[in-house]
């Protein structure tokens, strides 16, 4: 097989997580040794009897310099084998997206509620779950929530409040997300909206408005 069919089913199974990686090329024919090595010039290939070793990086356009290079040495007859001796992929640090999934129900409103200012009143949360079928499910367990719809999402709204008013506790509200992740049910938990100091007037509670909907 020409090298850049061989370059063509590392490339494969090197999959999309690597960062590095080494190879070596090992020519038929020892005399074209030096002919190879100058094809390879610009990976910088270190030279060990009939074999160059190099290795690159897959950002700034590695694989497609390996690419054209290989191509190179089809075109000149220069033949070989192009083997992959390891690659590697650098530790990635998760995002935040990452991390907050990685946290369950119960875990994620902690978390939520650890960043809430000192002195916060009414909250207006949100249950996002994995699953359309977990929904009618949740509701039923978190009905002290009083949980709502997001129609957007695969989601249920519901208040808390730390004083009295419209909205469970946070206590309440940790008891049926810990009853929602008991029946095996997963997601997370977050809070869109809070206020503080706030007073009824004639009202439970406050009103948000999202998308021109009281919620």
């Amino acid at each position: 097989m020409q090298a850049a069919g061989q370059w063509k089913l590392i490339e494969r199974d090197l999959g999309a997580d690597w960062d590095e990686a080494r190879f070596l090329f090992s020519v038929e024919d020892p005399g074209s040794i030096g002919d190879a090595a100058a094809v390879l010039a610009p990976l910088g290939p270190g030279r060990a009897g009939g074999e160059l070793r190099f290795q690159i990086r897959r950002e700034g356009g590695g694989p497609d310099k390996v690419r054209n290079l290989v191509g190179r040495l089809d075109r000149k007859r220069i033949w070989g084998t192009l083997t992959l001796v390891e690659s590697r992929a650098e530790p990635r640090a998760a995002t935040a997206v990452e991390s907050e999934k990685a946290l369950g129900l119960v875990e994620s409103w902690d978390e939520a509620l650890s960043h809430l200012p000192p002195g916060w009143r009414d909250l207006l949360c949100e249950l996002e779950l994995d699953s359309t079928d977990y929904l009618p499910r949740a509701a039923l367990l978190g009905a002290p929530l009083n949980p709502t719809r997001n129609p957007e999402q695969i989601a249920l709204r519901f208040r808390v409040t730390s004083g009295v008013g419209y909205g469970t506790s946070p206590g309440m509200a940790r008891r049926c997300l810990e009853r929602i992740a008991g029946d095996g049910i997963t997601g997370r938990a977050s809070v869109l909206n809070v206020l503080s100091d706030t007073g009824n007037e004639a009202t439970l509670g406050p009103v948000w408005r999202i998308a021109g909907q009281s919620v």
